[in-house]
This record gives C-alpha cells, structure tokens and sequence, in this order.
C-alpha cells in the first residue's frame, strides 16, 4: 500500500491557538483526509514547539514554570483536533523525551567537521528565535515581528551551512525538493543565490534558562531552538530507535507551512538532513497568512481571532469552508466577521444546505419508497481531485460551487413539484439524477467538510429519504 506522510510546522505555545494555525491544520487535514481516500497510507503529524525562549519567558510572566505552562498550553492546540474535527495520527510535543533523544541522535548524525565552535555578536529577534543582519531588518526592526533585535554576544556551536549552498540550489531548482507555489521556490533560490552563511545552531544555558535540548557531549549549550525543531518530523516516527514508523513514513512526502518559516524549512531543514545522511522531504507547501480587517494579526492590536470561538457560533465545518475557499492557498488573506456571515449564508446556508433540503423534502413528501440511485454517468467532478493535488482548495470549492448552482437551475427548470401531478415517473427520475448529483458531490466533500458529508450520504442513502434538520440553518 502507499505511504503518505504528511506534517504541520508545530507552533511556539506562548499564546493561544489563532486562525492562522486553524488554517495550516485544516489545509492539511484535506490533504490526508484525501490520500485515505484513495487507499493510501496516511501518517499526519502535528504537535507542540515547547522549548523556546519566548515559551519561558512568557511562562516568567506568569509566575508559572514553563513546564506546567507548556502543558497547559499545549492541551490547548491539541485540542483543536475536536474543535476543527481534525483526523491527526500523532501528536509530538518537542518536550517529550522520544525528541530529546531523536533531536540529539540527528545531531551527532551530522558530519563532524559541519560543526563547530565560536565566538560571535549578532542581532537577535526573541519572537523568531534567529539572528538576523542589519540588511534583513526594516527601520531597524524585525520584518516579522516589527520589534528591534537585541545585541547577542556569546561563544556557540555553528553550523556550516555554506557548505550545502550549490546542492541546496540543484536540488530546489530541479523540484527534487519541490517548493509550491513558485513564487515561494522563486524567493528561496535568491536567497541562497546571495550566499548562505554558517548559522548558531547552540545557546549557553545561562541564556536558554536551562530549558531545552541539551547538546550531547557538551552540557553547557542548549541547542538551538530551531535545530530541535525541525527535527520533530523525524523523532515523531521514534526516528531515534529507527523503529517501524521511520522506516514506513521517512522521508516526508509534504510539510505544510506558513511563509513566516520558510527559510528554516527550504534552507536550514535539507542542509541538515543532507549533512546526516538521510532522505529530504519531497515538497513543502507554503501558504500565506491570513490579516483581520486589513491588518496583521497581533495580540497588541487585539485583533486575534479565535478559531474556538468561531466553531463554537457556527460549527467546525462552516469554519473549515471559509478557510479553504475564501483564504487563498499561497496568498495572504483577509478574514472578518461580517465577511465570514456573508459567506455562510450565501454559500452553505443558500447553497448546498438549501439544495440539500429541497431535494429531501420532494423526495420525502412524494416518494414512499427509495429513489433510484447510481444511474448517472455523466457527472464525476474529477477536476476536484486534480485542484487538492495542486493545494488549490479554493479551486476545488468553485468547481462544487458551480455544480450547486446548476442543480439549483436544474430544480427551477424541471420543477418536479408540479412534474409529481402530471408524470410521477419523469419526476422520480428528476429526483433521481439530483440525488445522484448530491451524493457524488457529499463524496467529494469528504476531505473537505466532513461532517457535512456524512450527514448528506447517511440522509440520501438511508431507507427512507427524510429533509431532515437544516445543514447550515442561517445566521
């Protein structure tokens, strides 16, 4: 059977969960929802980055150690696997000690003379857990965070990733590590091509707090939070026992990331894997982040949006819909509340909900036995199928949209409610083709909105076809 592995970056637990995530996860969720689909053998990997400054210094401010801070925190991210009915088969949290011991194996896999020691003064961004140079910053700030880097000066371990500049480049341009969309490959070949430096892959305990991973053979230095990091798509398949998982799953077939941490992944991530001597991930799918009301989100602006809140007011897979068919899959996005309304009643409630219960109402009302399914050829809406494979979820939605919109049409113009008075059999067989239509287009809804799609195929497929409660009553 056919592997399929598939991960999330793992996000820092020093805040709650917002929408952003909720997007990451849900994209890839469709992902492998649609590989079990076709038979595959799926492995989705999400989890925790617990072992960052920023996780510390946040639980400082509460009074709280990091780690009952990290658990409290992490509970939460795991528990969006309900809210969002997300099908995750593993939950790594960098805290673990499975990853203490797999990060630490990954770095004494790496060839001895890629690290090594040395003095250095940097600026660093606490926010991004990186240094960054004077020319990468924006009136001085960092270009993610917008806060001014602090001066750093201490005496660390250093990757030499110069070293992986010209393979990086072959291997990325080639698409034997695949980087989508283009634009993404674009700016990551430019930047390798402005020459790559060696970076810090330690901190001196002092400066981590003691919290971390420690570098083995040297209990002094923490490793850097990004190198044990990255190293969760491996240690999550106990790749430090090299057990049943790692050998099935590695190397990734996709990691699912926002544009904020492309760098680590298309850069830092393959110059690691290649200095060990283990397979690169095939492809890595960048999306881009989602703004509210025009603005990026921040705690500070208090413009947060949380993705609890929202399936808690409209249901996990009216949630899941306007992030896959109204946020861009490779562009930044912007997300309201009156927006998100607007779309729910139009789409779900007037779309497919309406659909959905007019059918099952003139069949209910009219027809004691069950209506012939399975007689329609013509409609398949294979173009779906080809849209996920392209991570365009947006596409795929327009393609079922349109599929809707004709049924509606189909409805109005062989009205069936006056067809049942003058020939009940054209109007079974009206009702037929549309009960076809519906259930071909709940099974492609399966990766999708899930609940929804097993509602509509249990509704249609049952002895008795009922209209049922509404789908998407309207706001």
């Amino acid at each position: 059977m056919k592997k399929f592995y598939i991960t999330t970056a793992i996000p820092y637990v020093n805040a709650r969960p917002h929408i952003g995530f909720a997007l990451e996860a849900v994209q890839a969720d469709v992902l492998a929802r649609y590989r079990r689909e076709l038979g595959e053998e799926v492995f989705f990997l999400t989890g925790t980055d617990e072992n960052s400054l920023k996780n510390v210094q946040a639980a400082e401010k509460e009074g709280i150690g990091p780690q009952m801070f990290c658990d409290r925190n992490a509970k939460i991210f795991y528990d969006l696997k309900k809210a969002l009915n997300l099908s995750f088969d593993e939950f790594i949290r960098t805290t673990e000690k499975r990853h203490f011991l797999g990060a630490q194996k990954l770095w004494s896999a790496c060839r001895q003379e890629d690290i090594y020691k040395k003095k250095y003064k940097g600026l660093y961004c606490v926010g991004c857990e990186t240094f960054y140079e004077e020319k990468e910053l924006i009136q001085g700030k960092c270009p993610e965070h917008q806060t001014a880097p602090e001066v750093i000066e201490e005496e660390n371990y250093f990757f030499k990733l110069s070293r992986y500049q010209e393979k990086l480049f072959k291997l990325i341009e080639s698409d034997e590590y695949k980087i989508i969309p283009s634009t993404r490959k674009n700016e990551v070949l430019s930047f390798i091509k402005m020459g790559l430096k060696d970076f810090s892959i330690s901190r001196s305990k002092e400066r981590a707090h003691g919290w971390g991973v420690p570098v083995p053979g040297d209990e002094s230095q923490i490793m850097y939070v990004w190198f044990d990091a990255l190293a969760n798509y491996l240690t999550a398949l106990d790749y430090n026992k090299e057990g049943k998982l790692y050998k099935n799953y590695w190397p990734a077939d996709v990691h699912v990331i926002g544009k904020g941490v492309i760098r680590f992944h298309a850069v830092y991530w393959p110059a690691m894997l290649l200095s060990a001597g283990l397979p690169l991930p095939k492809e890595l799918f960048v999306h881009g982040y989602i703004t509210s009301g025009g603005e990026k989100m921040s705690k500070s602006l208090g413009n947060v949006i949380n993705p609890f809140q929202l399936v808690e007011k409209y249901g996990a897979d009216a949630v899941r819909y306007f992030l896959l068919k109204y946020v861009h899959p490779f562009e930044d996005s912007d997300f309201t509340i009156e927006k998100f309304e607007e779309v729910y009643n139009a789409d779900l409630a007037n779309g497919l909900g309406n659909l959905v219960s007019r059918t099952a109402n003139l069949i209910e009302k009219n027809f004691d036995d069950k209506i012939d399914i399975g007689n329609d050829r013509e409609f398949n809406l294979e173009e779906v199928d080809k849209s996920i494979e392209d991570y365009q979820f947006n596409v795929a939605f327009q393609i079922i949209n349109h599929s809707i919109s004709l049924l509606d049409a189909y409805i109005d113009e062989e009205k069936p409610w006056e067809l049942i008075k003058k020939d009940k059999d054209q109007a079974k067989r009206v009702l037929s083709r549309l009960t076809d239509r519906i259930l071909i287009i709940a099974k492609k809804l399966k990766p999708f909105l899930p609940q929804t799609a097993e509602k509509i195929l249990k509704q249609f497929t049952a002895r008795k076809i009922k209209k049922g409660e509404s789908l998407f009553p309207r706001i």
